[in-house]
């Protein structure tokens, strides 16, 4: 099996009896692959997307554990994630520079100012058309975040297209 596949199966199991959290993590996942292959991405920035964008959500089960159910925010995920995701791909034998960049990568995963690297663009452009739908997002919202973080030809795409804007 490989490696990704074995992440989402280790993550599935991290988020047992938690259906919404996996299928979150499964469509930004898809969503990732989607827009880094039509972007063009190198097979190492693939890779890198690929399990960022599964682990991406990994300190909500921290953050919650240590504030309470709910207690969830993006900058708690983004101080709690990379820790458990370490830990995680380290046990699945990840290489050392993919570990680092995931992990940096979960530490921003909520951060739009400055983005540095087609990886992150992505993986926001990602996260945001999957909570857009989840949260139930108004159309004004949606546009106003897509003007504001959208870069990538096929991200812009893809929300236009999925919410008729």
């Amino acid at each position: 099996m490989d490696e990704i596949s074995s992440l989402i199966l280790k993550m599935t199991e991290f988020f047992a009896g938690d259906p919404r959290r996996i299928q979150h993590f499964i469509k930004v996942y898809t969503f990732a692959r989607v827009i880094g292959r039509a972007e063009g991405l190198s097979i190492n920035d693939m890779y890198c997307l690929d399990a960022a964008a599964v682990v991406h959500d990994i300190g909500i089960k921290p953050a919650e554990g240590k504030y309470g159910k709910g207690h969830c925010g993006g900058k708690l995920q983004e101080e709690l994630g990379p820790e458990p995701a370490r830990k995680m791909l380290t046990e699945l034998d990840f290489d050392e520079n993919i570990i680092d960049r995931v992990c940096f990568l979960i530490a921003h995963h909520h951060t739009y100012e400055d983005v540095e690297g087609i990886d992150w663009q992505i993986l926001l452009e990602a996260d945001f058309l999957v909570n857009a739908f989840e949260d139930e997002l108004s159309r004004e919202g949606i546009v106003t975040f897509r003007d504001k973080v959208f870069k990538t030809d096929t991200g812009i795409k893809l929300l236009n297209d999925m919410f008729g804007i």
